[in-house]
């Protein structure tokens, strides 16, 4: 399962998600669009978006910090 978290440092609910996946011991990757300016034009494509926390697991993207669904996704009881 590859899982990418898309954040910035100043959004307080990307702490909170990464947060929840350690704590559950879910291995990501990390991008933070503030640092990766030549990603921001595809990640906008990609799910209609210019907010972050967006997490995409094996190619589906779930917005925001949504509990109930990164559940779902990941199997967590």
């Amino acid at each position: 399962m590859k899982i990418i978290v898309y954040t910035s440092p100043s959004c307080l609910y990307c702490h909170h998600l990464k947060d929840f996946l350690n704590e559950n011991k879910i291995e990501f990757e990390e991008v933070d669009l503030s640092q990766r300016q030549d990603m921001v034009e595809d990640f906008i494509k990609r799910t209609g978006q210019m907010a972050v926390p967006v997490t995409e697991i094996d190619g589906e993207m779930i917005m925001g910090f949504d509990i109930p669904k990164l559940k779902e996704k990941l199997n967590i009881k």
